[in-house]
């Protein structure tokens, strides 16, 4: 069996998918045309037979909703601005008479006003480059050569342009004076683009959880590389601080006193082992985890630390079990590739749904993408879906059917009721929270403030997770939606930041970091449906969703699992591929030690670079 892909985007992914900074201006306003499109009378039916039903696919893709835009950095654009070493656009996909009136356009939002997608149009998304000292911080050598973003529909595999790596490519800070000192502006952030990569979704990985796991099993880990979150921290009377979460940073911390590590280390040794000791949370069953912990004999210092930085559960919303199990999966994931439970692969986590594609394509699996597909055919008899119809009218057949959920029509969704996830994506200046390294990984849990609204998780992203400019950080905002994405957010936004201005940059003690972009959108979150939920769905066709909020993406590998077994149930769930010496050719008998030679080069050298990913952790692999 060969699985075929077909995708109506231009980048792999779908909403898993990240993007250079042009790149997701371009998806901004590929949105907003996507808004403007009618439903015509579809020429496919003429094409259905007298035997055969056809269930219509939706044009549109709605996942996407709210998306406002707002630049506070300063935007003197006294010349077109392009992206350092980007490739010229393909002039029948550009309108040149629009790109002045796009560019001037861009400069003119404030803090009170959102950016129109239409005006946020710069030229199209480049494959990033790697920063020369940002390089350093990486443990493989093979991240300094440019990669590529997003495989277009020619190619799923990185390229490396020698020319382009082999010249220094000059940097703002090379060509332009800095007028004054620390000053990031708009000009910079378009010209030095391609080094931003920006995910759609954020996530982690925890270093135990079932992604890890399948990487290393799959060996699909050697297309990636991956940095360990540095801190964990929490917000709390106005605050930014760092918790400490591991044996060494409970002695360590200088917050706690000698009584509370005591008191910390007791709680978190028991919650390793909690299911040997059911008598000792047995009659707190039916109460929260929040409350749960006020009978531990825990300071409300360590109550907030543990709810909201360890366990990262609902103070209202998760049980005494629930937030016990969060806790203990938290320990166990510690010391595993250092100091916090969780991993961040380079360049974003768009990454990973390539590094997936790669994998599949060596072994035949084929890709199409800016492929629309029209309509699924039924037979009326068997009741299952025997084709497909693309744009062009030609039939594609097969067996299975795998479909996403955004591609079905209202009709289809009519019973279905969605979550939303709120999604804010800022640049800012500076960390928040400063130390000595300006290379910190950060996650932090803001709790929710009122009734009905939810807990937002910040990620904040450095330079050497090759998903920003140097200078810069990239952070993003998550939280299950209450209002849209903006109503939900700016408020967290607000606390943790100010608003870029001319007059305070030569301020040095502003307390804040500055922002410089933000961007707020609401994203659908379509997991954790029933197949049911959708009306009259062939039996052969199987329910694909997008995201969902959680920090982890183990949701989705148990997703995958599930409908791989449903398809190939005698098949094992991505096995590990043979190793390239043990692939025998046809020739190969003939000439043994010219096999044996060619085989042992490419052995030695996948080993280094799997050594300084997940095959060899601190601690042995499972």
């Amino acid at each position: 069996m060969i699985p075929s892909l077909i995708s109506r985007k231009s980048y792999y992914g779908g909403n898993w998918a990240s993007f250079s900074f042009s790149g997701l201006l371009s998806w901004l306003k590929e949105y907003q045309e996507n808004s403007d499109i009618v439903n015509e009378s579809p020429a496919w039916q003429e094409q259905i037979l007298e035997n055969e039903e056809a269930i219509a696919l939706s044009r549109k893709d709605k996942t996407i909703q709210h998306v406002e835009v707002f630049c506070y950095a300063s935007q003197d654009l006294h010349e077109d601005v392009e992206e350092a070493g980007a490739l010229q656009k393909n002039h029948a996909a550009v309108t040149s008479a629009n790109s002045t009136e796009a560019a001037d356009s861009a400069c003119l939002p404030t803090e009170d006003e959102s950016l129109s997608t239409a005006s946020c149009e710069r030229p199209a998304e480049q494959t990033p480059s790697s920063d020369a000292e940002s390089a350093l911080e990486v443990n493989d050598a093979e991240a300094t050569g440019e990669k590529e973003n997003h495989c277009d529909d020619k190619t799923c595999v990185p390229s490396t342009s020698e020319e382009e790596t082999g010249e220094n490519v000059p940097t703002v800070e090379d060509t332009a004076e800095q007028p004054k000192k620390n000053r990031i502006t708009y000009a910079q952030i378009i010209k030095e683009g391609r080094r931003f990569n920006i995910d759609l979704v954020s996530k982690l990985l925890y270093s135990r959880g079932l992604l890890i796991d399948l990487l290393i099993k799959s060996n699909v880990s050697r297309y990636a590389e991956f940095k360990n979150i540095t801190r964990i921290l929490a917000f709390r009377e106005g605050r930014v601080e760092q918790v400490p979460c591991s044996r060494a940073d409970v002695f360590n911390s200088k917050q706690l006193t000698m009584v509370e590590k005591r008191m910390l280390m007791k709680f978190l040794t028991f919650c390793m082992e909690y299911e040997e000791h059911p008598d000792e949370y047995k009659a707190y069953e039916e109460i929260t985890f929040s409350e749960y912990l006020k009978t531990q004999k825990l300071t409300p210092n360590l109550q907030y630390f543990v709810l909201h930085s360890i366990a990262m559960t609902s103070e209202t919303a998760s049980s005494t079990i629930d937030g016990l199990k969060a806790t203990k999966n938290f320990l166990h994931c510690l010391g595993r590739y250092g100091n916090t439970p969780f991993l961040f692969p380079l360049y974003g986590q768009g990454e990973l749904p390539q590094c997936f594609c790669r994998m599949c394509a060596v072994f035949g699996g084929i890709y199409c993408l800016r492929h629309s597909v029209q309509c699924l055919v039924v037979d009326k008899e068997s009741r299952k879906c025997k084709a497909i119809i693309d744009q062009f009218g030609q039939r594609i057949i097969s067996k299975h059917f795998l479909v996403e959920d955004s591609y079905f029509s209202e009709n289809t969704c009519s019973h279905v009721r969605y979550r939303q996830i709120s999604r804010a994506v800022l640049i800012t200046d500076r960390s928040v929270l400063k130390t000595d390294s300006d290379q910190q990984i950060s996650i932090l849990t803001v709790p929710a403030e009122e009734p009905g609204t939810f807990a937002v998780r910040v990620i904040e992203l450095c330079s050497s997770t090759m998903t920003c400019m140097k200078g810069t950080y990239l952070v993003h905002l998550t939280c299950t939606s209450s209002k849209t994405a903006r109503e939900d957010l700016e408020p967290v936004v607000q606390k943790l930041f100010t608003p870029y201005t001319e007059t305070e940059i030569e301020n040095e003690e502003v307390e804040k970091p500055r922002l410089l972009w933000a961007l707020y959108f609401n994203m659908r979150d379509s997991s954790d449906i029933s197949r049911s939920s959708y009306n009259d769905l062939p039996s052969n066709v199987y329910v694909c969703s997008g995201p969902d909020c959680s920090l982890g993406s183990d949701n989705a590998v148990k997703q995958a699992e599930t409908l791989f077994h449903q398809i190939c149930p005698n098949e094992d769930f991505c096995p590990p591929p043979p190793n390239p010496e043990d692939i025998i050719l046809d020739g190969d008998s003939v000439q043994p030690e010219a096999s044996e030679s060619s085989a042992i080069p490419e052995a030695n050298s996948e080993t280094p670079r799997e050594s300084a990913n997940l095959g060899n952790p601190e601690e042995p692999s499972e």
